[in-house]
């Protein structure tokens, strides 16, 4: 299996008006068939990789940013 980071990955770029994202998808989603399941799995995954993040040290580092 070639190593994920050589892969050309699937990449979203997400904008409010407050927050531009970009997102390079590792996950691959193929293999669910139904685009409404598939898109229902990726949203809680998205879900989960924020939540994850506010509960690490990089959070509190990147609002540091803004003492």
């Amino acid at each position: 299996m070639k190593d994920i980071d050589s892969l050309l990955l699937p990449e979203i770029n997400l904008e409010t008006d407050d927050i531009i994202m970009n997102i390079a998808v590792r996950k691959d989603y193929s293999e669910i068939k139904d685009i409404d399941e598939r898109k229902r799995v990726f949203i809680n995954d998205l879900k989960a990789f924020i939540e994850e993040f506010s509960q690490t040290d990089e959070s509190l580092e990147f609002m540091a940013y803004y003492d």
